[in-house]
Formats: C-alpha cells, structure tokens, sequence
C-alpha cells in the first residue's frame, strides 16, 4: 500500500491535532527494511538487530503471517522516527468481534514523544483497521511498562485487565 497521511489536514485526522508537524505517515516500503529494523531495536534491544533486519526483509518478501501492515512516521529531514505494526487477530482480550485489529508493536524516537507523533501512528493504525472491516482494535503491554500503560489510556483504549501468559517447548 501507499497511502500516506503528509498535508496538515490528514495529519490531523489521523492524529487530532491541526498543527503542521512535518511528520508523514505513510505505509512501509521495502526499502525502509534497514530503518524500520533499527526502529525495532530500539523498541527490542535484545533481539539482534540483524535478525530484525531479516525479519524485515522477509516481510516485504513473502506473505508474513503475523504482521499485515507496517506505518511508519517519517519527519522532514530526520527520516523515520516511529512505527505500528499491526496484525488481523481472530481475537484479542476483551474484544467481542472478530477480526480485531492489533497494534503488534508501536515504537516512537524519544526525541520526537510528546510531540503527537505515537497519536498519529494510533490514528492512521485505526484507519487502517476501519478500512479492514474492524470494529475493535487491540493492543497490548509488558505488565510493568507504566509509560505505555499511560500511552494506550491516553489516547482511549480502555485497560482490558491484566493476565500472565505462559508457554513451553513441545
């Protein structure tokens, strides 16, 4: 896909805010693999960034099953600065419908927070949902992450309560 979200007015659709920012949201391209990847690893710093980097490449390469969209938000003269990857779940917590748009990772450069750079990533993820035929978007947190935690309530998801989840190798 190529749409992007770049004059003042789309911007503020997708963010709620009305003043020329400078920051483009715009779907991924195969040529943002290094970028987006070094994005990711700041989110991620304990995967290797190589492997990012792969998984990157890999999802403009094939039909990746875990990830459908990719937004990026770019700034003028800065280059990328924040991500959404984002899912179709056949389910998420709380949620009734089915599918259910998920925000799979959202990362945004501490230079640009505060700044309605993650809202506009939220804004245009929503979009995109809506545009998928969504009527719920989820999303989700470490337990102890409290500056997500007050990312997410800010901008309206409503706390779908807390849970451990647990996994083995078989």
């Amino acid at each position: 896909m190529t749409e992007s979200y770049s004059t003042p007015n789309q911007l503020a659709r997708a963010s709620g805010s009305t003043a020329d920012t400078g920051i483009r949201i715009r779907h991924a391209r195969p040529d943002d693999a290094r970028g987006w990847a070094t994005l990711r690893h700041a989110l991620w710093p304990d995967q290797p960034l190589q492997e990012l980097v792969e998984e990157a490449e890999t999802f403009f390469s094939t039909d990746d099953a875990r990830l459908a969209s990719v937004l990026l938000a770019e700034k003028a003269g800065a280059g990328l600065v924040g991500f959404a990857e984002l899912s179709l779940r056949p389910y998420a917590e709380d949620c009734r419908t089915s599918p259910v748009a998920f925000l799979e990772g959202w990362y945004v450069t501490p230079s640009m927070r505060r700044q309605g750079v993650g809202r506009a990533l939220v804004r245009a993820a929503e979009e995109w949902g809506r545009a998928q035929g969504c009527r719920e978007f989820g999303s989700d947190t470490q337990f102890d992450n409290s500056a997500s935690i007050a990312a997410h309530l800010a901008l309206g998801f409503d706390d779908a309560g807390a849970l451990r989840s647990f996994r083995k190798d078989l």
